[in-house]
């Protein structure tokens, strides 16, 4: 039988603590996770939500997003395509102060060997090795 998909909310129980219920299921199934014991999918979507909700819902900052969510995303058992990468995102995240979405187009650029971005964004002309144009 092929792994479950890890939806959103799970993280954000766990990371937040903040439902009597839910939060400590969420944390158990996690540690299943970090144990070896599941494996579980999940996507670029999800990463961007709990990001996205992290930051703009909960007003939480950037590096303490970074320090919360990469250690989830990184565990063994959670599969991802694309994952390390994300190293690489969130340092543009933090270190360059981008949007995420932004920091993830120029990390997936350079795994895609293209240096030039047609954008309105001027954000990317702030990222070493990416070329923006505007159509």
């Amino acid at each position: 039988m092929p792994a479950p998909f890890l939806d959103t909310n799970i993280l954000l129980r766990h990371l937040l603590a903040d439902h009597p219920e839910q939060s400590p299921r969420a944390t158990a199934f996690l540690q299943r996770v970090e144990d070896g014991e599941a494996e579980v999918y999940t996507s670029d979507t999800v990463v961007f939500e709990l990001v996205f909700t992290l930051q703009r819902l909960y007003k939480q900052p950037k590096d303490k997003i970074t320090k919360a969510v990469l250690p989830l995303i990184e565990l063994p058992g959670v599969i991802l395509p694309g994952k390390r990468r994300y190293r690489a995102v969130f340092d543009l995240f933090v270190d360059l102060n981008l949007p995420f979405a932004d920091a993830y187009h120029a990390v997936l650029m350079k795994h895609l060997r293209t240096q030039e971005i047609i954008s309105f964004d001027r954000d990317f002309e702030r990222i070493n090795g990416v070329h923006r144009l505007e159509p």
